[in-house]
């Protein structure tokens, strides 16, 4: 009998916490579930929550109400208090954010509400507060917090109760209390489901905020397990942390912006132009040998003689973001130092004298940008480096990449120069593909796959038709972008950021595998990428020496990491930072320096291996 009064009173100092901080518990608990299903997509009917949801929920404000247990009855409400306008707040700001612009809170929209001034904070609120929110998910929490406030003064209406209602409500306590151990033992139960499903994500959460760079902290974030902040107040504390990591890059950035010296320019091609594309594999372009016609007009000026393909390229991530990093810094990989201690090409080419234009269209600084977004961006959006950087820039993103060239036509051309850098982004075969051509550029059809992959199954054909519209698309954006200026004194690059897998081989996959180690076939289709200079002709007569060098070196090893060496070279742009063993185009550059990818491992070496192996097979 001793043993069992002592289980019970365990059991009881188990519930104690989830008892003494009753109200505390049950609204915190209802809010955090309600937020979670309320931000589900409206399109999307196989969305879900978060699956640990109730059980990681409910350990965290256990451990909440534990730690408030420490402190008297007196003090321990003031501190619930400030806990409540927190939870409160960030999931009204939270859910404001989902119902406005369909993300929840991120970094880009700290930073962004860091930056507002207020002109632009009482046009936000004229615009976006407005009476039908009443009717979104905020007006639910609004709803229980009258709730909540009734409860706490629920002492006060008690006592103008009947004694015969009072009555009855103290026997309903007297029974609760003889049940008490079948509340802590299901807590207990709880407890320990929840400790033991939870300890995972508790992990990665701890993990992220160890995180010393934010290059590091997205990397983690592409990885299939990572921290899940299933919570308002978690991705308001993430999107803290992550615009605290960032700033310190965005102070080293502008302290090499500051130092940079340009000692001269012969402005050797008056007009460049460079085109990021998007997740484009070299294998799925017809220049490059695929099976279908999906660059017919890049083809068609490489038989011009005027389009140089270059062979042999590789990305150094299958990252966005990274790519960005590495492709607008002088720093290459293997050098001392990080990515932003070294300036970045377009502030040279604005100093030497250059108009830069920016024309992209997925890196605005806008509210409704993702995380992966926010890191990609966040230093081309940055106020100061922006203008150090760029003379213009488009100020709107479209669905489909046509909208950029009439971005350029009606506004940006009209500010070109003698001497001009024109930059080009596109959203190019950014998963969803369908969503990146106009329905009436659908050309590919599943059953023109039905023969050449036959191991596809339907579903999985009209994915990859999908892709190679968009691949097809992206052609025709290409070569408009070309017609441009094919009758100038112009010189074109197109590089996409990465690679991508649409169903390659039977690798049984979309997209990117972030998490992976790098074997020969990641590296094959995730990292080798289509890489081309366009001269137009009155380049090529104006600059035979140049001409001769690109076709010289198009079978040439490049990553394109180096791609600004190759850019001050095309410039005549002399700086200390360039290297000519990183410019493909000078005779002293070096083929051989080592091709790293993700920082860790060597492309070249695994091209040796996969080529030893195939050799040795009957």
């Amino acid at each position: 009998m001793k043993i069992i009064r002592s289980i019970g009173v365990l059991l009881n100092k188990v519930f104690a916490p989830i008892k003494q901080n009753a109200s505390f518990f049950f609204f915190m608990f209802l809010v955090g579930i309600i937020v979670s299903y309320e931000e589900l997509p409206k399109d999307n009917p196989s969305a879900e929550v978060y699956q640990n949801l109730w059980l990681e929920l409910f350990l965290d404000l256990y451990v909440i109400c534990l730690f408030l247990m420490i402190f008297p009855k007196r003090i321990r409400r003031w501190i619930a208090g400030v806990f409540y306008v927190v939870a409160y707040t960030t999931t009204i700001i939270d859910l404001f954010c989902w119902d406005k612009f369909q993300s929840t809170l991120n970094p880009s929209m700290l930073l962004l509400a860091a930056e507002t001034d207020k002109r632009e904070a009482s046009e936000f609120f004229n615009s976006y507060i407005t009476g039908d929110l009443i009717y979104s998910g905020i007006g639910l929490i609004l709803l229980i917090i009258l709730l909540h406030i009734f409860v706490s003064i629920w002492s006060v209406f008690r006592r103008k109760f009947p004694d015969r209602i009072t009555s009855k409500l103290d026997k309903v306590n007297t029974v609760f209390q003889k049940i008490q151990p079948a509340f802590g033992c299901c807590t207990l139960v709880l407890l320990t489901w929840a400790v033991i499903s939870s300890a995972h994500n508790k992990k990665e959460m701890a993990d992220m905020f160890s995180r010393k760079t934010i290059g590091s902290v997205e990397h983690k974030l592409t990885s299939p397990n990572t921290a899940q902040f299933y919570l308002p107040v978690y991705r308001l504390a993430f999107s803290i942390f992550a615009n605290k990591l960032a700033s310190q890059q965005i102070n080293r950035l502008i302290e090499a912006r500051d130092q940079v010296r340009v000692d001269s320019c012969s402005f050797k091609s008056p007009n460049i132009v460079l085109i990021i594309g998007e997740s484009m594999g070299r294998h799925h372009s017809q220049l490059y040998g695929y099976f279908m016609k999906t660059t017919p007009r890049q083809v068609k000026r490489e038989r011009s003689g005027l389009l140089v393909p270059f062979s042999d390229v590789v990305s150094p991530w299958n990252l966005t973001s990274f790519v960005f990093k590495n492709i607008f810094s002088l720093h290459v990989t293997g050098q001392e130092g990080e990515w932003c201690d070294y300036p970045l090409f377009p502030q040279l080419f604005r100093k030497a004298g250059y108009h830069v234009s920016f024309i992209t269209n997925q890196f605005l600084p806008q509210a409704k940008e993702a995380v992966y977004d926010f890191s990609g961006g966040f230093f081309l959006n940055h106020p100061e480096l922006s203008k150090s950087m760029f003379d213009t820039r488009n100020d709107e993103l479209h669905q489909f990449d046509e909208g950029l060239l009439d971005d350029y036509d009606k506004k940006l051309s009209h500010e070109n120069k003698e001497h001009n850098l024109i930059i080009f982004h596109l959203i190019g075969q950014h998963v969803s593909y369908k969503l990146r051509y106009p329905s009436n550029r659908h050309h590919f059809k599943a059953n023109d796959y039905s023969e050449k992959r036959a191991d596809l199954i339907k579903k999985q054909r009209f994915m990859l038709a999908h892709y190679d519209n968009a691949v097809l698309y992206n052609d025709s954006i290409v070569d408009q972008i070309i017609k441009r200026f094919e009758h100038k004194d112009a010189i074109v690059i197109y590089m996409p950021d990465h690679g991508e897998e649409c169903y390659e081989g039977n690798r049984g996959f979309i997209c990117r595998n972030h998490s992976a180690e790098i074997d020969y076939d990641l590296a094959h289709y995730e990292f080798e990428v289509p890489f081309w200079i366009y001269c137009s002709p009155k380049y090529v007569a104006r600059h035979p020496k140049t001409f001769q060098q690109i076709k010289k070196a198009k079978d040439k090893r490049f990553m394109t990491d180096a791609l600004p060496h190759l850019l001050l070279n095309l410039a005549g742009i002399g700086v200390k930072d360039y290297h000519a063993e990183y410019d493909i185009l000078s005779p002293d550059y070096d083929e051989m320096r080592p091709r790293i990818l993700k920082n860790k491992t060597n492309y070249d070496d695994l091209v040796k291996e996969h080529r030893q192996k195939t050799m040795k097979k009957p």
